[in-house]
């Protein structure tokens, strides 16, 4: 290189770095949107759709820069500007390497927005989110996403690709773990709740260094994929979208969540990527949905497996057309977004309007006057794995464990005198407890549950796998595959169950079986896990069941003979201790179900808000009626269920009158007594049927819930109010109704087990 060549360049470099300075200190007390569009006049076409590209990790970035192949045109395109979000890049070391060659290099200095898949704690983990809404305890909840975002924020992240708000009632889908299950007012409230914990409660919150921006996904009808096999065909009616699939979506955008994610399915024949019906026309139409939308993984080229789009470039034309801002991991925008503008093919408007978003949330995060605010290694280290992250992480785990069954008292077991045989591989497993969608978090860190009862001293343990779980090693990208010939454990195991005064199995599904990707045809206990515990039942029927799985599970066999059932689900770092404690008494379950358990897998799927369909009963007393001829058509353990170890009476609601005018708040009074041994809580529950209506309403609805601390022998009255917006529904056209008519009221510990009341609207 010639010296005339070397000080062209130093100069070039000077002079980007100083308009890369100004961006950086652009007038903080301008609004935001002057901000933006201050900076937006002075991008080109091409740094306009770079805001739009985002990235996934390529290259170790503290290390050199890549010198040839896709990461080296990806490190340029870096470099030039083109690049407006990164993914999976993550540590503060790594995030501030990346930001700075944005921020520093680039010709306007504009600092990417990093991403990463917080789904249920960073490094230290939460349950995973369906057992986190088996709580009904928004506050837990709020603080679990809290927590995560603390230590996200404090290496180096600013954005989480969650929470997840699809509502499926398909347990064969492996997301439902990743969701809150079947209901979509239980769903609304988690959203809110997790949204603003991730974010705060307004949108100055996100300034904050220790609160990242939220994405609600995946919009819309992911959680209805035809047989619960993931990335398939989703076909559902209007009213089904309206009133069942979008309520969580919309409460997260009411609770001000900053993006979305696009879904992988097709609706309407339309994947929704390229669905202008639901982006466009709801969200950022009638919802007024501000923030920016981002497509799931590679989901714009995935348009063309659709038979939705030839190529590439039909691919990106009809994405942007939709409303999808960025396109994460396709490669599509960066490529054919530009030549489509200058074609005339793509209206300028459209790419301005998508950057404006995207610029919009980068200000909001406080991206533009510190870069590196996220960058704090001192908070780093004081913040990851701290005592208090694992406090809030026990509590979580404690409050999200159901209990299914507890036969003649059976639980809690005593502290001392006891010969007690734990038995089952994922009773020592150390990984699996951690669940799925944990990347960030370390393998086998998790409090296994044998350790959790070993702190318990006054009791002999003797431990037995009974039969490996698992074939080689489970990791996120393969399948699990489960071991179904070696058997050569089950004496050994049968011996320590007869010696015991009381066995304890851990059986389930690994942390692996459930999540993206994770489809099954059989929701029993997998491999030789439900052999193993018949086995073990002959030689000692004193047996608790303890359950780590990340979705409902059909148990016939285990519900008619095991005394003892506990729900367990993934619960993270602190799986044992949790566990331990309230198999000990010294948390008294209070979880509830937030997905129903099937009989088998051919009732799936399976829900409690369901229609009463034409011939609901046997009222003729034939054949021809809705139901199985081989299996009842209910549940085994229905949506809400879950015991204590005290009971609860409740008095029959009461209404303050019984005909109402529209507008009126309806109130709804039960008393609730802990008529049992234990100091307790309990979720009560209301559900409200619109008896005739101008679409047929689902037989129950929950329209309010409330967890109720009480002390042994203590009563407690609640008052639950019903207003337009708990009685109500959406037409086909998307307009919400309040019709007058009669309308049930059922109050109770289940959406089974309630007493009603009735009123009319006017």
């Amino acid at each position: 290189m010639t010296k005339p060549t070397t000080l062209a360049v130093l100069m070039l470099f000077a002079i980007n770095s100083a308009q890369a300075q100004k961006n950086k200190k652009m007038d903080t007390n301008k609004p935001v949107n002057e901000r933006v569009e201050e900076l937006l006049a002075k991008m080109t076409l091409e740094e306009k759709v770079g805001q739009m590209n985002q990235y996934n990790g390529f290259w170790e970035v503290t290390g050199p820069a890549p010198k040839e192949g896709n990461a080296a045109i990806k490190y340029e395109h870096l470099r030039k500007g083109w690049v407006g979000s990164m993914l999976t890049v993550r540590g503060v070391d790594q995030v501030r390497a990346v930001q700075k060659i944005a921020v520093e290099e680039t010709r306007l200095g504009i600092p990417l927005i990093i991403g990463f898949d917080v789904i249920h704690g960073y490094k230290t983990l939460s349950p995973i989110p369906l057992a986190e809404a088996a709580s009904w305890d928004m506050a837990a909840i709020r603080k679990s996403a809290e927590t995560a975002a603390a230590e996200a924020s404090a290496s180096g992240i600013n954005w989480t690709f969650g929470p997840m708000v699809d509502i499926s009632r398909d347990a064969r889908w492996g997301r439902v773990m990743e969701g809150a299950g079947e209901d979509p007012f239980l769903g609304s409230k988690v959203a809110e709740a997790r949204v603003k914990g991730f974010q705060g409660d307004t949108r100055a919150d996100l300034a904050k260094p220790n609160t990242i921006a939220a994405c609600a996904k995946h919009f819309a009808g992911y959680g209805f994929a035809e047989a619960g096999r993931d990335y398939n065909t989703v076909d559902m009616g209007n009213a089904t979208l309206y009133n069942t699939v979008l309520p969580p979506f919309k409460a997260a955008n009411e609770a001000g969540v900053r993006t979305y994610m696009n879904s992988f399915n097709i609706l309407n024949g339309v994947p929704a990527t390229g669905n202008s019906f639901l982006q466009r026309d709801i969200l950022k139409g009638k919802w007024g949905f501000d923030g920016f939308v981002i497509t799931d993984w590679a989901s714009i080229r995935e348009m063309i497996n659709w038979g939705y789009a030839k190529d590439g470039a039909e691919a990106s034309l009809k994405a942007v057309t939709a409303g999808a801002d960025m396109d994460m991991e396709s490669h599509l925008y960066v490529a054919e977004l530009v030549k489509l503008v200058n074609e005339g093919k793509v209206d300028i408007t459209l790419v301005d309007d998508a950057v404006r978003r995207i610029l919009r949330v980068k200000f909001e995060l406080g991206l533009f006057d510190d870069p590196y605010r996220y960058c704090d290694p001192k908070r780093e280290k004081a913040t990851i794995g701290s005592k208090a992250n694992h406090e809030a992480v026990l509590d979580m785990a404690r409050k999200s464990i159901v209990l299914l069954k507890n036969d003649n008292q059976t639980l809690p077991i005593k502290k001392n005198g006891q010969k007690i045989a734990v038995i089952g591989a994922l009773a020592a497993d150390k990984n699996s407890p951690l669940g799925s969608w944990r990347i960030a978090s370390d393998n086998n860190t998790a409090v296994s549950v044998l350790e959790g009862l070993q702190q318990y001293k006054g009791n002999t343990l003797t431990f037995e796998k009974g039969t490996e779980l698992i074939e080689g090693e489970a990791t996120f990208l393969q399948e699990v595959v489960y071991n179904t010939t070696d058997r050569s454990g089950f004496e050994a195991a049968k011996k320590a169950a007869n010696q015991a005064d009381i066995v304890i199995m851990v059986l389930g599904e690994h942390g692996f079986s459930s999540g993206e990707g994770r489809s099954r045809t059989n929701l029993d206990l997998p491999g030789l896990q439900e052999e193993l515990l018949e086995e073990i039942y002959k030689v000692n029927p004193r047996i608790v069941l303890v359950l780590n799985n990340g979705r409902p599970l059909a148990l016939p066999w285990a519900d008619a003979h095991i005394p003892a059932i506990v729900e367990a689900w993934h619960l993270g770092t602190e799986t044992g201790n949790a566990v331990a404690q309230v198999l000990y008494g010294d948390y008294n379950p209070s979880g509830k179900l937030p997905m129903s358990f099937p009989r088998n897998v051919g009732q799936v799927p399976i829900y409690y808000n369901i229609h009463s369909t034409g011939r609901p009963t046997n009222a003729d007393d034939n054949v021809f009626w809705s139901h199985y001829s081989d299996v009842e058509k209910t549940p085994l353990y229905p949506f809400g269920y879950g015991l204590s170890y005290s009971t609860f009476q409740y008095s029959k609601p009461v209404l303050d009158k019984t005909t109402y005018a529209k507008g009126e708040p309806v109130k709804v009074s039960v008393t609730i007594k802990n008529t049992g041994n234990y100091d307790g809580k309990e979720v009560a529950q209301l559900y409200i049927r619109d008896v005739f209506a101008s679409l047929s309403r689902p037989v129950k609805e929950l329209k309010g819930f409330e967890l109720v601390d009480l002390k042994k022998g203590e009563s407690k009255t609640i008052t639950f109010t019903l207003t337009d917006k708990e009685l109500g529904f959406y037409n086909n056209n998307g307009n919400y109704l309040v019709e007058p008519g009669i309308f049930k009221v059922f109050v109770g510990t289940s959406s089974d087990d309630v007493q009603e009341v009735e009123f009319e609207l006017k």
